[in-house]
């Protein structure tokens, strides 16, 4: 893994992680549902007039939905409303640990597709430590695992399948068409999934939102650093690195998001948070060791360039 793509990785993951204490902050004033959509009505514009500033082709042509299709239907829409609608039901610790199967559906879903990405045993062993550092960050209660309401869990791991099968369907999907654009159509079509979602769902309504101004800069920042240059970042790593390893990016995320909570709203950092971050870290050196390997011996080169010099 190169430099910049470390870089687009762990930015993605503090932009993604940040947005949960600003999303607390929005969810006090606007219903979920209905602050998804308006954050993806923001973003989809910001990147529509983007494009045509750059003067990129706008319109879709043929196979070029497949991709905006199942990026805005499953990452962005499906996704997000399951994922609210699953939270009336379960804890936010419940919640996590269902969102961390991402990285571990993922490689049985490429199975199912044209993907060609696979993990080693060896991998594998860093993924499935990767999830016991999600599990222990969250640090779910025993027995509200085991009262959680079924509904609550099915909606939540639904969204988990959505948005792992959203990454897989759009690496496979070739496309021609300019960057910006296809994401600004993936926005747009998910704003509508969601916009529908809350108008479904009997406990919401747009009246109940109250456009104080916290909420309206949270809202924003959702909408233009999370949505707009989170998403740009994701699906640039997606087509780079692919469906598997852009995944653990549910691994990082929430190490971002409770240093966040701490740093913002003064949220206690437990033991078992800071055990967590330890045991993510050392199910991603194990993911990318080969990638971590090559990188300390280019910095080794470069730093003695000929060992057998005198």
């Amino acid at each position: 893994m190169r430099r910049r793509t470390i870089l687009a990785f762990l930015l993605v993951a503090a932009v993604w992680g940040t947005a949960f204490p600003v999303t607390k902050v929005a969810l006090a004033s606007i219903p979920p549902a209905l602050l998804a959509a308006v954050r993806f009505d923001v973003a989809a514009a910001l990147l529509f007039a983007l494009a045509a500033w750059r003067g990129d082709r706008l319109r879709p042509a043929g196979a070029e939905w497949r991709p905006i299709a199942a990026g805005g239907v499953l990452l962005v829409g499906v996704h997000h409303a399951l994922l609210f609608a699953g939270q009336l039901y379960v804890t936010s610790a419940v919640a996590a640990v269902l969102l961390g199967l991402i990285p571990v559906v993922t490689p049985a879903l490429t199975r199912l597709t044209a993907a060609r990405e696979r993990l080693s045993p060896v991998s594998l062993v860093g993924v499935l430590l990767g999830f016991a550092g999600v599990v222990t960050i969250a640090d779910p209660d025993p027995t509200a695992l085991a009262g959680a309401d079924l509904l609550g869990v099915g909606l939540v791991f639904a969204s988990a399948l959505a948005f792992a099968l959203g990454a897989v369907l759009t690496h496979d999907a070739p496309t021609t068409m300019p960057t910006v654009a296809e994401q600004a159509w993936m926005m747009l079509v998910g704003a509508a999934v969601l916009h529908a979602t809350s108008a479904a769902l009997p406990w919401e309504s747009l009246g109940d939102a109250v456009w104080t101004p916290a909420a309206v800069a949270s809202l924003l920042y959702l909408a233009v650093v999370a949505g707009a240059g989170g998403f740009a970042l994701y699906f640039w790593l997606l087509r780079r690195v692919g469906p598997i390893e852009v995944s653990l990016l549910e691994y990082v995320i929430p190490t971002f998001a409770a240093l966040a909570g701490w740093l913002a709203l003064g949220e206690s950092l437990a033991p078992t948070t800071v055990a967590g971050f330890a045991v993510i870290f050392a199910g991603f050196v194990l993911v990318k060791r080969a990638a971590i390997r090559a990188e300390l011996r280019r910095w080794r080169d470069r730093l003695d360039p000929d060992p057998t010099a005198d």
